[in-house]
């Protein structure tokens, strides 16, 4: 497994976009190349991280599309 693990502090209300924005301000690449996955669900931008029941301490996978 390749990569490197990327902490982001955020709220519960927040969309998936909101993350992909944040991560791609530490990561230093476009947010809108970012595909963020659990297993085989595909996170939608405009819903949120309570929706997806994402929280404190959770692991997601990054892809680059």
């Amino acid at each position: 497994r390749l990569g490197k693990k990327v902490r982001v502090k955020c709220n519960t209300e927040d969309t998936i976009g909101d993350l992909k924005k944040l991560i791609a301000a530490q990561t230093g690449t476009r947010w809108d190349k970012i595909v963020l996955k659990k297993w085989y669900t595909i996170f939608k931008d405009h819903v949120s991280l309570g929706d997806y029941e994402i929280h404190d301490g959770m692991n997601l996978e990054l892809y680059y599309q």
